[in-house]
C-alpha cells in the first residue's frame, strides 16, 4: 500500500481499550482493529455497558486467521485422554483447577460445561492474561487448561504438559497427533466451535477502502513466509473478503454468545 504500518498495543479491560479506540478513530482506513473473537462477540455478555458495539461501530475487513487452541494438562496428571481427565477429576471434587484467562473466555466455558453435564466439581483459576495462567500451568499451580497451541507446544515438546484435546472439526496442523475433541466421542459446540483473528474497521470506512484493504489481506497471507510463520503458530489462514469475514461474523456470534452465557457470568 505505500503506507508504514505501526503496531499498537492497547491492552486491558478484556479488549475494551483498544476496540473502543478503533470504532471512535476517524473512518480513513488509518485505523483498523486486529482482535481476537472476545471483544467483539464474548464482550457483549460480559458487559452490561460497553462503550462500542462491535455490530453497528465496525465492520469486517478480513479473517487474517483462525487461532488454534489446545487443552492440556500438567505431567503429573495421569490422564491420557479426555474422557480420563473427566473420570479423574470426578473421583476428586474440588483438586483440580482449570486455568483461563478470565470469566467467560474459552477455557472457562469449556470447564463450567464440564460440570454442567459430567457432573464434577473443578476449580476455576482466572488470570489477567495467558502468560501467567501457563506459568502457573507448568509449575503445577494449576492442572489443566485450554490456550493456544504457539505458547503450549513448546511445553508439550518438552514433556512438561500433555495435550489431550484440539477443538475443531480437524486436528492441527501444528499438532498433527494430538486428536480432535469431535474424535474422542465430544462434539458438543463448546469442543468445536472456533472463531478466527480479524482485522476490523471503523463501521462508516467506505466500501473501497474495505475492499481494497481485504484484497491486500489475502495477498500477504498467502506469501510463504506468512504462511510458514502462521503454520508455526498452529494457526489456520483466512485472508477472505470483507463480504466473507462478516457474514462468518453473524454466524458465529450467536454461538460465541450462548457458549458464554452457559458460564453463568453475571455481567457486570
Amino acid at each position: 500500500l505505500g503506507q508504514p504500518v505501526i503496531v499498537e498495543n492497547r491492552s486491558g479491560a478484556g479488549g475494551i481499550i483498544g476496540t473502543d479506540y478503533v470504532a471512535k478513530s476517524a473512518a480513513d482506513g488509518y485505523t483498523l482493529l486486529l482482535t481476537v473473537p472476545g471483544p467483539i462477540a464474548a464482550n457483549l455478555v460480559l458487559y452490561k455497558k460497553l462503550p462500542y458495539d462491535p455490530r453497528t461501530d465496525l465492520r469486517m475487513v478480513s479473517d487474517v486467521a483462525g487461532q488454534r487452541t489446545v487443552m492440556a494438562v500438567h505431567s503429573s496428571v495421569p490422564a491420557k485422554t479426555f474422557a480420563e481427565l473427566i473420570e479423574l477429576v470426578r473421583k476428586a471434587p474440588g483438586d483440580y483447577a482449570m486455568g483461563s484467562w478470565g470469566a467467560g473466555t474459552q477455557p472457562h466455558q469449556i470447564q463450567a460445561f464440564m460440570e454442567r453435564k459430567y457432573g464434577v466439581k473443578v476449580l476455576h483459576a482466572a488470570y489477567k492474561g495467558e502468560s501467567p495462567m501457563v506459568s502457573d500451568l507448568i509449575s503445577g499451580m494449576i492442572q489443566m487448561t485450554s490456550a493456544s497451541i504457539s505458547t503450549l507446544k513448546p511445553y508439550i515438546e518438552s514433556g512438561r504438559l500433555r495435550a489431550l484435546a484440539v477443538p475443531g472439526t480437524s486436528r492441527a496442523t501444528a499438532l498433527p497427533d494430538v486428536p480432535t475433541f469431535a474424535e474422542q466421542g465430544f462434539k458438543d459446540d463448546v469442543y468445536t466451535f472456533m472463531a478466527p483473528t480479524s482485522l476490523m474497521a471503523p463501521a462508516k470506512t467506505p466500501d473501497a477502502i474495505v475492499e481494497l484493504i481485504g484484497r491486500e489481506v489475502a495477498v500477504v497471507i498467502r506469501q510463504p513466509e506468512m504462511l510458514r510463520r502462521l503454520k508455526e503458530m498452529g494457526a489456520d489462514p483466512i485472508g477472505n473478503t470483507p463480504a466473507q469475514a462478516a457474514s462468518d461474523y453473524q454466524s458465529y456470534l450467536p454461538v460465541a454468545i450462548a457458549l458464554t452465557q452457559s458460564t453463568g457470568v453475571q455481567p457486570n
